[in-house]
């Protein structure tokens, strides 16, 4: 039997190299030109059929196997931050103010490792692997949709079909070692809403003969609060976040109007219909009763992200095997983080698993999107054994 996690470790120099430079070169969503063109060059290097610009900037690698089977594609996102990195590590960002502070350059490198050793192996896959280097997961960038969504626009569900996938994160919230392989509701769907509140300008030293919308969003973003805590279940999740509020010009007038924005995060469909059905109607209520007016619009981001049951049981059996000395976590309701290849999961079973990455001893334990995020490399060989495994197990 092949020993994935020692292959994957032979190819650590290759890994770490390819990483490193990503580091020092980031580039934002539907901006990854150069990121995407070593992307091709190394599946093509390989003999692995490439298709560019798919989803503006992401690269699509189809490998066939030795023997008919199902379709299984493998995510990894490229994109990296608006962040002004402070790690001072020697490959930091050359790109002041854009930054890999998620650990997306690590997930490409790892998926350029996955090719180069499936592809040495694909006499015996028993289907075709799609390679997608994913553009803008972090955000729409300027675009109506993301990058999942418009590599789904471009087709790559299609041609051929795809009948499963398989993604994975490096997780600096737990340490090297660790392992997340769960069923069901992993991270939370979103929503971004934006409310306006229309009252009545005037002189704060003539408050009666104005309506107040800087009042009235005070009382807004306290009662929401009891959304969570009086309309949902103790049992259930949810969370309502106002992160914005703009209003007023100057100290002695009361403005005109009010705006606030925020998040709403919910895993379960139900849930989230209650929230942010209650959320419209609280605004509205609460605004009427102070003589505003309201305006609310909930856009939603992404559905949560839900591993389907019977891949992800695969994948949890090849994590045993692959990783016998890792602490397997398989608990649901990892984090109220959100991802996009939710809507692909939405469309077609996957897993989407996370591999710890922090190390204390080497101060490399900041969180996600912090300016001084790093990783543990270490953990590059452990996410390419456990794809590379994985893929061989479910397409034998």
């Amino acid at each position: 039997m092949t020993n994935f996690f020692e292959e994957a470790k032979s190819l650590f120099a290759y890994t770490q190299t390819l990483r490193r430079n990503f580091h020092m070169h980031p580039e934002l969503g539907f901006k990854e030109i150069r990121t995407g063109g070593i992307v091709a060059k190394e599946l093509e290097t390989l003999g692995i059929e490439v298709t560019k610009g798919v989803g503006k900037t992401g690269v699509v690698g189809l490998l066939e196997g030795g023997k008919s089977g199902p379709t299984l594609l493998l995510r990894f996102d490229m994109d990296a931050l608006p962040i002004l990195e402070d790690t001072g590590a020697e490959y930091a960002s050359q790109n002041p103010g854009t930054m890999h502070a998620c650990g997306h350059d690590g997930h490409t490198a790892i998926g350029l490792t996955v090719a180069k050793i499936l592809n040495a192996h694909k006499s015996k896959l028993a289907g075709t692997i799609k390679f997608c280097f994913q553009p803008s997961e972090e955000g729409n960038n300027g675009e109506e949709i993301g990058g999942a969504e418009m590599m789904m626009k471009d087709g790559v569900l299609e041609n051929p079909k795809v009948d499963m996938t398989l993604s994975l994160h490096l997780w600096n919230e737990k340490p090297l070692g660790w392992v997340h392989v769960a069923k069901g509701p992993i991270m939370a769907g979103a929503e971004e809403f934006k409310v306006k509140i229309i009252g009545k300008g005037g002189h704060g030293a003539i408050p009666e003969a104005a309506v107040d919308p800087i009042v009235c969003a005070a009382q807004i973003v306290s009662a929401a609060q009891t959304i969570v805590s009086r309309n949902i279940s103790p049992t259930e999740t949810a969370v309502v976040s106002f992160t914005v509020i703009n209003g007023g010009t100057a100290f002695n007038v009361i403005p005109q109007e009010v705006t606030m924005e925020g998040t709403i995060r919910t895993f379960e469909p139900q849930v989230r219909e209650r929230v942010v059905g209650r959320f419209e109607e609280l605004i509205k209520g609460v605004a009427s009763a102070m003589g505003c007016q309201a305006e609310v619009n909930v856009k939603r981001l992404t559905p949560a992200l839900i591993n389907a049951n019977e891949v992800t049981a695969k994948v949890q059996e090849t994590t045993r095997r692959v990783l016998p000395q890792a602490v397997h976590d398989n608990m649901p309701y990892l984090t109220m983080g959100a991802e996009d290849m939710a809507f692909m999961q939405e469309k077609v079973d996957g897993c989407y698993f996370f591999v710890g990455s922090n190390n204390a001893e080497k101060h490399l334990d900041y969180g996600h999107h912090h300016p001084k995020f790093d990783f543990d490399e270490q953990a590059l060989i452990n996410g390419a054994a456990l794809m590379s495994a994985a893929v061989m197990d479910i397409l034998k």
